[in-house]
């Protein structure tokens, strides 16, 4: 795939097919959690919930990977007794190694949407959203963009970390002027800050001032 090609691509399922060899388990998994919690209303058994927390959990480093064996027997559960549907959104999620399980799940959820509502429309729209989680997670990866140390400023850094920590990407726009006091003239960062679309954990921009991968 050329940087073009991925530029003007929108089927998520195309642009992750593309990133199998680079993307880190990491941010693989929290593309897939930001999927799941889309669709959090319809995940209505507490084990389907807890199966995608434990993945976040498994993602950030909180819990091993071997807790997902755990994860997946709460998903399970939940799958047999709602014969299905949603909860099998969870159950696909928990798998290790993660690439196939976030595909088949992220696919799942656009499904279950779809389902939900009666309508392709609300696939197609789901599809669109994933598109938009997902360049937010990985940035454009023909053009990945490197941290001058002298942008993270205390108030940067506590600005990105509250951000991350607090899941309050409103502060967005607001790190974005921190940068840009800071020196930052790299219009990809600015422009990601200031853009329209949502930003979850794994947001490219703040990875890359926390130094996570």
């Amino acid at each position: 795939m050329t940087e073009a090609e991925w530029l003007a691509c929108a089927d998520p399922d195309v642009l992750l097919s593309a990133l199998r060899e680079q993307a880190s388990d990491r941010k693989l998994r929290l593309y897939g959690v930001s999927c799941c919690r889309r669709i959090w209303h319809l995940l209505r058994d507490p084990r389907s919930q807890h199966a995608v927390e434990c993945v976040e959990l498994v993602a950030e480093g909180y819990l091993p990977v071997n807790s997902l064996r755990m994860a997946r027997l709460y998903a399970d559960q939940a799958a047999d007794y709602s014969h299905g549907g949603p909860a099998l959104v969870a159950y696909d999620l928990v798998y290790d190694p993660p690439f196939d399980a976030v595909a088949v799940a992220a696919q799942r959820a656009a499904g279950v949407r779809a389902d939900a509502e009666g309508t392709n429309a609300a696939a197609e729209s789901e599809s669109e959203a994933q598109l938009h989680l997902l360049r937010d997670i990985f940035g454009n990866p023909f053009r990945p963009a490197a941290i001058d140390p002298s942008w993270l400023t205390s108030t940067v850094v506590a600005l990105a970390r509250g951000i991350y920590e607090e899941r309050a990407f409103d502060r967005m726009p607001i790190l974005a002027d921190a940068l840009q006091d800071a020196g930052c003239d790299n219009e990809d960062v600015l422009g990601h800050c200031r853009g329209p679309e949502p930003h979850v954990r794994g947001c490219w921009v703040v990875d890359l001032l926390l130094g996570k991968e």
